[in-house]
């Protein structure tokens, strides 16, 4: 155990949620037995909105219950999907009579239990949801099959959607199309220089040399769509994220944008903040308008080391609710 800060791996997840409300008893509380987080103090005659998916991300999504943001985050364990009755439990705790917006990344597992837990409470709740799904590595042809991967655009959806539930005294369906909207203008990539150690197991998803970089990675140590990549200076690395993102938004010159430069669990903030100069630097270069940034760790993948790129196309209304006031233990 001696890798971790941690006691029995059976009780990480529990103990970390408790360790949160140690932090942030002021901002969030803790339910037990089904385990979700919601706000301390609950929002009255607003559209409820609740996420949540595996743990190992953090502060995604615990990080952003609060106001103006998230009423409920549920936590499955390490990059495994919560049940659909902790999901339902969270719905139930938190919706005020105006609906629910359920923000699911697409992942199997995520998808089947929050659209259970929706349909268990179909004849009782109104629930409407919205799939991210921003990961340009895993963007594929294949008819039926499970689709773009979803990562740090979600960050964005939830902040969006949160503004518009507080703020702006948004429909249920409102919320949902705002949400729906920030995913269609919205896209990732993401490369890592570690893969990140799974503290069930000890072991890492893949390994790496010296020199190399796994290009396309997941968030869950998925191995990225060019492997053993040779490295390079920061000004390389962000072009070759941030291009295939431009081209994919299809973004004129004088375009406003939003960018995530988002930390995989190891980076330091000191190259984060290389990345965020060097994406701008870019971005100018394209004729493109950086109007707002993010910078830091808020879509982790354990000790991953490594970074990941979102852009967001903006227009009035999303800089609007992206600027309204929010509350969290992460973002405030």
């Amino acid at each position: 155990m001696g890798r971790f800060v941690m006691n029995a791996r059976e009780n990480l997840v529990q103990q970390a949620l408790e360790g949160l409300e140690v932090s942030d008893g002021d901002l969030v509380r803790l339910n037990r037995d089904p385990d979700f987080v919601t706000r301390a103090e609950p929002a009255r005659d607003e559209v409820a909105v609740v996420s949540g998916g595996g743990s190992g991300h953090e502060p995604l999504h615990t990080g952003f219950v609060g106001r103006g943001m998230l009423h409920a985050a549920v936590p499955g364990d390490v990059f495994a999907s919560p049940t659909a009755l902790q999901v339902r439990a969270a719905i139930e705790a938190t919706d005020t009579g105006r609906g629910t917006v359920l923000i699911i990344k697409n992942y199997t597992g995520d998808v089947l239990n929050f659209s259970i837990a929706a349909d268990l409470l179909s004849n009782t709740h109104t629930v409407e949801t919205v799939l991210v799904d921003d990961d340009l590595a895993t963007s594929s042809e294949e008819e039926g099959g499970p689709g773009r991967r979803g990562t740090a655009a979600v960050v964005v959806t939830e902040k969006v959607c949160g503004a518009a539930a507080a703020e702006a005294g948004a429909s249920v369906d409102r919320v949902r199309d705002l949400g729906r909207k920030v995913v269609s203008r919205s896209a990732t990539l993401g490369m890592s220089f570690r893969a990140p150690t799974n503290p069930l197991t000890g072991l890492r998803s893949f390994e790496l040399e010296e020199g190399e970089v796994e290009f396309g990675v997941g968030i869950h140590g998925e191995r990225g769509i060019e492997t053993r990549r040779p490295s390079g200076e920061a000004a390389d690395l962000v072009e070759s994220l941030a291009s295939p993102l431009v081209e994919a938004l299809g973004l004129d010159r004088g375009a406003p944008v939003l960018a995530v430069v988002n930390g995989l669990g190891a980076t330091h903030g000191l190259e984060l903040s290389v990345a965020a100069f060097e994406l701008r630097r870019f971005l100018e270069g394209k004729g493109l308008s950086l109007e707002r940034t993010l910078v830091g760790p808020y879509v982790t993948s354990l000790d991953m080391k490594g970074f990941s790129i979102t852009l967001t196309a903006l227009d009035d209304e999303l800089t609007e609710l992206w600027d309204a006031p929010v509350h969290t233990p992460a973002l405030r």
